[in-house]
């Protein structure tokens, strides 16, 4: 991956009226990555790619476009953005070939490029034996194709995907994913979805957002490592001082929650010198289970309204 961020947002926050809609947002993206980007509804997911793609403005922050400042230079740095809205902004009247060709018009493509970049969007998006067919009688899955066509008709260096997968069925909902993963090869990629095997499949890196506020930013390789290693959950009724707990042996990490603590451990499971040291040390033991570490259980946990 290149060094140099295609995205990288500062201190995001948009405001509407007294609502915080995003807080303080930190976000990069590389090229050749493709981040997941989760929430629960209302989290500012959509907000948040509105203002990264220059379609709402932030109360406050920075957003730069492959170096290039979104607010000082806008149309520079919208050129290098391709976006799929929730709801793609298609012509049901059009046919795919006159759509593309009305947009690579918008994106302001020379016209001498315009034939070879909209035959290697329809060729990317597997459109070639629908290209003449009318938006508008095409399958829901082969519409969010053309809206996927329309998003990298230009050659954008980021792509940004609002849900591309809503309301497909299981075989589009492959399709898809393999092309996602495929513009992550060239592009940097931001997917917002509310699917999260889907993430854990197409992504390199998840960022979890939660009232406005992120949550998590971590990468899927680290999240699977820690499934490989594992955590132990631990509530104790008199619970000692932290460094009472790591100097025992096999724990690795310690993180203290609520009422309880979680132990990260790699190898053999520290769960019997932790009950040894709990009942000699009277500390009055009332749980010490494994915990799972997938995605799922983590965007619950970090979610959690109780």
């Amino acid at each position: 991956m290149d060094a140099v961020p295609l995205i990288q947002a500062e201190r995001l926050s948009r405001h509407y009226g007294a609502t915080v809609a995003v807080s303080a947002l930190d976000l990069e993206l590389r090229r050749g990555e493709v981040l997941g980007l989760l929430g629960p509804n209302g989290a500012g997911k959509s907000t948040t790619l509105k203002m990264l793609t220059g379609n709402l403005a932030p109360s406050a922050g920075l957003i730069r476009i492959d170096g290039i400042d979104l607010f000082e230079r806008p149309r520079e740095a919208k050129a290098r953005v391709g976006y799929l809205p929730e709801r793609p902004p298609l012509y049901p009247e059009l046919s795919i070939e006159e759509f593309l060709a009305y947009c690579a018009r918008l994106h302001a493509l020379p016209k001498a490029a315009r034939a070879a970049a909209i035959e290697r969007a329809i060729e990317r998006c597997g459109l070639g034996e629908m290209r003449r067919r009318l938006i508008g009688n095409l399958s829901k899955g082969y519409q969010q194709r053309v809206g996927i066509a329309q998003a990298i008709l230009h050659s954008p260096e980021v792509v940004i995907l609002d849900e591309p997968s809503v309301g497909l069925d299981p075989q589009q909902i492959r399709e898809i994913r393999a092309l996602v993963r495929e513009l992550g090869d060239e592009h940097g990629v931001i997917l917002s979805s509310h699917i999260l095997p889907e993430v854990e499949q197409v992504c390199d890196r998840v960022v979890i957002i939660h009232r406005g506020e992120k949550r998590l930013d971590e990468s899927i390789d680290s999240l699977r490592r820690r499934r490989q290693g594992g955590s132990l959950r631990l509530r104790l009724r008199q619970a000692p001082g932290i460094d009472a707990l790591t100097a025992i042996a096999g724990v690795e990490h310690l993180e203290a929650l609520a009422e309880t603590f979680r132990i990260e451990y790699s190898g053999e499971s520290p769960a019997e010198a932790l009950a040894i040291a709990a009942v000699a040390g009277d500390w009055g033991l009332l749980e010490l289970t494994p915990e799972g570490r997938d995605l799922e259980s983590l965007f619950l946990e970090l979610t959690d309204e109780h």
